[in-house]
């Protein structure tokens, strides 16, 4: 692909196949080591960093993958284009539950029992191997899609010095009195058998239908005996458990009768939820909830023995805004129940067993799993006469986020990080993180933090970082911080010990305090703390050499990026760690991505089999299609469709355009032999030259503000509209130069191609390194070896010409008034006309270049000002536009209006347009005040949009359509040269016929045909039949 250079310029083909040259790509920079060179170029540049988020490589990576990357890609490369050192360093995630299920099904298990039965090491030595499995297919799909990421020195959870590191930070929490072990009711997966952090819980929500029921308590003792607490519970297999009823101590409650179907019957509720009540209702005694305090009740169920409680108890947390006003307590499975049944000294009942059974032994739900239970329960309640009101009620349950089986909320010893304990410096450290969109500060992720619980951090697993805790009977503890602190501890070396279970399950020392044994306890931990101490575990640190300077030099990450289901894993994780550890979140700046759709704006699945595969998807459309399809398609943060045509729809509009430009320069600049070396200076070229390297600044500063600030969709949107620019106006604007050759012409095209391609190549890595190497570095001895090792372009203010830019855009909105006319006229646009009179305001003092320009793209002969012939044009009526007028003149909107409707509507628009504004009685108004509509009369066509307005004069005169008949002989002409395959710069020889109204008029225009299309002779030849449609017909030989 890259050959010798030299000063001229290569052949470019019109076309190009994207997948087959990024793979030359690709090999062109394997064999330069073009992201070594990217690294070495900056090495005395300042630090930038950047945290690769670790993936699972257990499964085969999808199109979100492809997401992810590209944004993790781009703002390292326009980093390191601005001169900074980025070190880029891949990881991979290998601990946790959803290795260890995936592993559970690869051996047909079903739980923990079928894996201590197989053997601890034996199972986890099959996880180590899983997580393995589909390296390769990452590596590639992230080689092939140009994310610069380096994997030789990539950092693995699971490595001995990665878990050291790991160890030692959670000995640093430990010491600060955060690591502690407690008794309390969490998330758990009775399937696998394990407590859930609650950023775990936040990712595993289902919608279920579950029976929400109203059940009668009878009140057994005291003046209420004989009426019923009335209690609602979406969780009927609870009320087994049953141990207190909670009521609000300040809230209002009732004893009410109520009568229904001849039948009456006395509840106690609150006040405030009366509705709830079916029948006849009448109020007998009202009462605070603290009155109510240990009144007794029958509890619906007496499966389970209670030593103390059913009766009621006074919480806080009860509320009126749903239920009854009572709240039912089972201490075993919910916080606030074990809080509250605590506070009273009722025991802890728990009749379900770690698999989430009831015991085997208990009437009617003996053995049932615990959501299986309620129909039978419900059931019973409806037998015993204790159901009040049954219906379903849908509402979002938690699940285990990987292995979906209904959660439990559980009461387990387990181990947990105080992470409420440093709330106020997560809620310090969030207010000072740049987020993306800046909604998640407050919104998401700020409701997350303000509502922080602790981490539940141990798990009853085997598969992960094992817990350096060490206890002795006397429950005396000690955490470790490295091998060689347990070692010391152990009496032996222990430094190619593997820090994995069962390994390190079998190391045990004498107690320093009471010389009894200490015996590791038997958790690991959650898997998310090991990818949050990436940031420090990634570099061995404290303990191997190097690391700290490596840590302190890369801490805390100036940017991070991740799917927005992140706030609550990743960047939270993060956030909490760097917090515990060094008083300081581990990033500066996050972009939260939003999830990938298919094209009909359904989640991708397997099932649905809608699943776009990566590397068919790159190798279909080109991996710079996906990857500016992903950063300039939408909002980085919204859910995006990704399908096939939305993307070729931009490689149409965008990569195709851009190269078509690449492959003209090459064509003319060719054609004329061309030398940069003869450009004239930039200052001292032609207008439109002038505003293309202006606009050309413009876009650079835009560019470089978007990436600054994470914003791809801005800087692709301000590209393409470049890109636009450049081939659909000054491109097209100036073909008869670059067909002449002119210097000027050739030398800015390649500038502004030059700077396109490299404000692009951070989101396009491969077509602007091809374009690099096939049309820059040819012609420019001082070009880098690759575009990724030029320095990203500066702005020269001197170039900017903002009244130039004015002026070419009033130009094209001109132009495209007046195609619009001429598309709602149906005259063709190669038909001359006679004028085009035109309202906009400073349109008349435009150039006269600019002026012609207009002329030119609207084929007219003349332009003139509408305001001097409106009323011939147009019938016009005029409104007052009562929300302009309202906002000046107050009260007097109505008389103004009045004097409006009766003015002179043609004369009214005549003066306004002409000075600006016009006087109505006393009151002077402007354009925006009134509501103009014009309806073209006869032989008019007119466009018109915001207060501006271009008008053709369609009558056809002779000599008009004669030389619209000579622009279609030329036309064709010129597309018989294309199809024939000649060169630009080839003459022809023509033979021709015409009709007899066509052949005239181009026997009177014969040599300006000649001139335009190159030909030596035109010859007429009667033998040759004439078209039907276009009453002309010719043929082609090169001279």
């Amino acid at each position: 692909m890259v050959g010798k250079l030299s000063s001229e310029y290569r052949a470019i083909a019109p076309t190009i196949d994207l997948p087959k040259m990024e793979h030359q790509i690709l090999d062109f920079w394997q064999r330069n080591e073009i992201f070594h060179e990217t690294l070495k170029a900056t090495e005395s540049g300042s630090k930038w960093s950047f945290y690769e988020g670790p993936p699972t490589a257990n499964g085969m990576p999808g199109t979100h993958h492809i997401e992810a990357r590209v944004f993790k890609d781009v703002f390292p490369r326009y980093q390191t284009m601005k001169g900074h050192h980025v070190v880029r360093k891949a990881g991979w995630d290998c601990h946790g539950l959803p290795v260890e299920i995936a592993v559970e099904k690869e051996l047909g298990f079903n739980g923990k029992g079928d894996i201590e039965k197989y053997g601890i090491a034996e199972f986890n030595a099959k996880c180590r191997e899983s997580v393995q499995r589909h390296v390769d297919a990452f590596t590639t799909m992230t080689h092939r899609m140009g994310f610069w990421v380096d994997f030789e020195d990539a950092y693995w959870t699971m490595a001995p010095e990665y878990v050291e590191s790991v160890w030692w930070s959670l000995k640093e929490i430990w010491q600060k009195g955060l690591l502690v072990q407690d008794y309390r009711v969490a998330p758990y997966c009775p399937r696998c058998g394990t407590g859930l952090s609650d950023h775990e819980l936040a990712q595993g929500y289902e919608n279920v239908t579950d029976p929400s029921v109203y059940v009668r308590f009878p009140i057994t003792e005291g003046e209420l005996a004989g009426a019923s607490l009335l209690i609602w519970t979406t969780t009927p297999w609870t009320l087994v458990s049953n141990a207190m009823v909670a009521a609000n101590p300040d809230v209002d409650y009732v004893l009410v009768e109520v009568s229904k179907d001849d039948q009456n019957e006395k509840l106690v509720l609150a006040e405030a939820l009366l509705e709830k009540i079916d029948g006849e209702v009448k109020v007998l005694k009202k009462f605070l909830g603290k009155d109510l305090e240990y009144t007794k009740y029958k509890a619906p169920f007496d499966y389970v023995p209670l030593e103390k409680g059913h009766f009621v108890g006074l919480a806080d947390y009860v509320t009126i805004e749903d239920g009854t006003g009572f709240v039912h307590n089972a201490p075993a499975f919910g916080a606030e129940d074990l809080e509250a049944c605590r506070k009273y000294g009722i025991p802890m009942i728990n009749p379900i067993t770690t698999d989430g059974h009831f015991e085997t032994g208990l009437k009617v739900v003996g053995g049932m799993f615990f959501k299986d239970a309620d129909k039978p329960l419900v059931k019973e309640l409806k037998a015993s006469g204790a159901l009040y009101r049954q219906q379903p009620y849908e509402h979002p349950y938690p699940h285990c986020w990987r292995c979906h089986t209904a959660l439990i909320y559980y009461a387990q010893p387990s181990w947990y990080i105080r992470t409420t304990s440093i709330k106020d410096a997560l809620l310090r450290e969030n207010g000072a993180t740049d987020w993306h969109p800046e909604t998640i500060k407050t919104g998401r992720y700020g409701d997350w933090l303000n509502n922080n619980i602790d981490w539940a951090l141990s798990r009853n697993r085997y598969w992960g970082t094992p817990l350096p805790i060490w206890r002795c009977e006397n429950k005396h503890e000690v955490c470790v911080g490295s091998l060689a602190e347990l070692g010391q501890l152990a009496g032996t070396d222990l430094s190619k010990l593997d820090p994995h279970r069962p390994y390190v399950d079998d190391i045990k020392f004498n107690c320093v305090e009471c010389n009894s044994t200490m015996t590791r306890v038997p958790e690991v931990i959650d898997g998310w703390y090991d990818s949050g101490a990436m940031p420090f575990a990634q570099w061995g640190y404290p303990h191997k050499p190097g690391s700290k300077e490596k840590f302190e030099a890369a801490y805390p990450a100036d940017f991070i990026c991740e799917a927005i289901d992140q706030t609550r894993g990743w960047f939270y994780t993060l956030m909490a760690v760097g917090t515990l550890v060094f008083d300081k979140s581990s990033y500066k700046s996050v972009l939260c991505l939003g999830h990938i759709l298919d094209k009909d704006g359904r989640k991708m699945s397997k099932h649905l089999g809608n699943v776009l595969e990566p590397i068919s998807l790159m190798d279909q459309h080109g991996a710079d299609a996906v990857r500016w399809f992903m950063l300039a398609a939408g909002s980085p943060w919204a859910a995006r469709r990704v399908g096939h045509d939305a993307i070729s729809d931009f490689v149409r509009k965008v990569l195709l355009t851009y190269w078509n430009s690449v492959s003209f320069l090459s064509l003319y600049a060719r054609a004329a032999n061309f030398d940069l070396a003869s450009a004239p200076a930039q200052n001292s070229r032609p207008i439109l030259d002038r505003w293309i390297l202006s606009d050309l600044q413009v876009l650079i500063a835009e560019v470089d503000q978007s990436f600054a600030d994470f914003d791809s969709q801005r800087a692709g949107k301000a590209i393409a509209t470049f890109i636009d620019d450049l081939s659909n106006w000054y491109v097209r604007r100036s073909r008869r130069r670059f067909w002449d050759g002119d210097p000027a012409a050739l030398a800015t095209l390649h500038e502004a191609l030059t700077v396109v391609t490299q404000l692009m190549s951070p989101m396009v890595p491969f077509i602007t390194e091809h374009v690099w190497q096939e049309l820059i570095r040819p012609v420019n001895p001082q070009a880098t070896t690759s575009v990724h090792l030029s320095t990203f372009p500066k702005v020269n203010k001197v170039l900017i010409d903002k009244n130039l830019s004015e002026q070419v855009a009033l130009t094209r909105r001109i132009v495209e008034l007046g195609r619009a006319a001429r598309a709602e006229s149906s005259v063709k646009i190669r038909q001359p006309l006679s004028r085009a009179l035109i309202a906009a305001a400073g349109w008349s003092k435009l150039p006269s270049e600019m002026r012609d320009q207009i002329a030119d793209e609207l084929n007219v002969m003349e332009l003139e000002d509408i305001a001097n012939a409106s009323g011939d044009l147009v019938d016009v009526s005029v409104k007052a536009n009562f929300r302009s007028l309202g906002a000046k003149f107050g009260g007097e909107v109505q008389a103004i209006a009045k004097a409006i409707a009766d003015a002179d509507a043609s004369a009214l628009v005549k003066s306004v347009r002409s000075s600006g504004k016009t006087k109505i009685g006393n009151h002077e108004i402007s354009l925006e005040d009134l509501v103009i509509t014009e309806v073209p009369k006869s032989g008019w066509s007119v466009a018109s949009h915001d207060g501006e307005s271009v008008a053709l004069d369609l009558e056809l005169t002779p000599q008009l359509i004669a030389a619209g008949q000579v622009r279609e002989a030329i036309r064709a002409i010129q597309e018989g040269r294309k199809s024939a395959g000649f060169e630009i710069t080839d003459r022809i020889d023509v033979k021709w016929n015409a009709q007899p109204d066509m052949l005239s008029a181009i026997e009177n225009e014969l040599e300006h045909i000649k001139r335009e299309v190159l030909a030596i002779e035109m010859l007429i030849d009667d033998s040759l039949l004439t078209d039907t449609e276009t009453g002309f017909t010719f043929n082609l030989t090169k001279h």
